[in-house]
């Protein structure tokens, strides 16, 4: 193939499959502009809903936490405690994660300071809660995690190919140009060029790491391949018969010995005989408020069985931790995390004006001969 039939063929590639998937597109995009913010949303909503932590000296004990908790939803033995978010911030309140058997999940807010609970929600009815499994699995649960997922690989194709097709690689002012005077036609063009490079590179970020995270199970073995790092063996606890597990205030203190000087910020309980305690941590260096670093422990003994050191990450765990930045853009601050809520909306101004270019093309014209003009018309631009 001559450069000509690349081209013409890299064409009909985006033209096509932006019109297929460009309604999930929009709904994908337009959610994902709202979850730049879910957390500072989120925390506005629960404050207004269930009132302001004001700090009152030291903290109640975690495990004391997890026992109000338990004793309060006794009459409900079907919600399993799944985990609990710990952030250091003096006016967050703890967030106790419940799980039901259909999979819905109940958040419990508790007062840090005298360990009352302040009020429970179900998750997947709150706004962000309702946003996020729209974005992340269309609503549909397994299915719809495959089918956005697939729409992520074409979002990155649609990216690549974009790119590839900007005319401005010819002649650069004019790629960024747009002729507000000129024929609707020609401005609906100019926008969607414009629009579409300038949004490009981040769409293609946020389409990469959209597919690993719904195909984790799969991409987590190929990074781990393409970065030459060793898989490391799933932890696990090791049941002794007759033998309970260890409470969680010696586990955290276990957890606290393997990383001096680290804050807990969550807590993942086992959920099964052979599952391990997961402490977050995150160290003075870390940036991420969560922190990367991680200690799994034996539930029966506290046995560190695996250690992850934020400081100190492996290839594969180096490009992990870049997915969180690159997809919600917080490697740049306020001002990126800014701009991606509009990249957020790039799919919405692309499909619109790439479904004009289409209706132009077609309303009773020759697609082959409008095909070629079209080519034509980007090569002078």
């Amino acid at each position: 193939m001559n450069s000509k039939q690349i081209r013409d063929f890299t064409f009909y590639i985006h033209r096509y499959l932006g019109l297929v998937v460009g309604l999930l597109l929009i709904i994908v995009g337009l959610t994902g502009s709202l979850l730049v913010f879910q957390r500072e949303i989120d925390q506005f909503l629960v404050s207004q809903q269930f009132g302001q932590v004001i700090p009152q000296g030291q903290r109640v004990p975690v495990e004391s936490v997890v026992e109000t908790v338990k004793t309060a939803y006794a009459s409900q033995p079907e919600l399993k405690l799944l985990s609990m978010n710990t952030l250091p911030d003096s006016h967050l309140p703890y967030r106790i994660w419940l799980q039901s058997p259909d999979e819905k999940r109940t958040q419990v807010f508790v007062n840090p300071y005298t360990g009352a609970i302040m009020g429970s929600r179900q998750w997947e009815r709150t706004l962000i809660g309702f946003t996020f499994k729209l974005h992340y699995e269309l609503l549909a649960g397994k299915i719809g995690t495959i089918i956005v997922g697939i729409v992520a690989f074409v979002l990155l194709i649609l990216s690549i190919t974009g790119i590839i097709l900007w005319p401005g690689w010819r002649r650069l002012i004019p790629g960024f140009k747009i002729k507000w005077n000129a024929h609707p036609k020609r401005t609906n063009f100019d926008i969607h060029k414009v629009a579409g490079i300038i949004a490009a590179v981040f769409l293609g970020m946020i389409a990469f790491t959209g597919v690993c995270w719904n195909f984790w199970d799969f991409s987590q073995p190929v990074i781990h391949v393409a970065t030459f790092t060793p898989i490391p063996p799933k932890p696990v606890s090791q049941p002794i018969e007759g033998k309970s597990p260890l409470g969680l205030g010696e586990i955290l203190k276990k957890a606290d010995a393997a990383l001096p000087g680290a804050v807990t910020t969550y807590i993942s309980l086992p959920q099964t005989p052979e599952g391990v305690f997961r402490v977050g941590k995150k160290q003075p260096q870390e940036t991420w408020e969560y922190g990367h670093s991680q200690v799994y422990l034996d539930q029966y003994t506290g046995k560190v069985v695996q250690l992850k050191n934020g400081l100190q990450p492996s290839r594969a765990d180096q490009v992990f931790h870049s997915f969180i930045p690159m997809h919600y853009g917080t490697f740049g601050g306020l001002l990126t995390r800014i701009f991606y809520i509009f990249v957020g909306l790039a799919p919405l101004i692309l499909f619109i004006t790439g479904f004009v270019m289409w209706w132009y093309r077609y309303r009773g014209k020759s697609p082959s001969r409008n095909d070629a003009r079209e080519l034509q018309v980007e090569r002078r631009v």
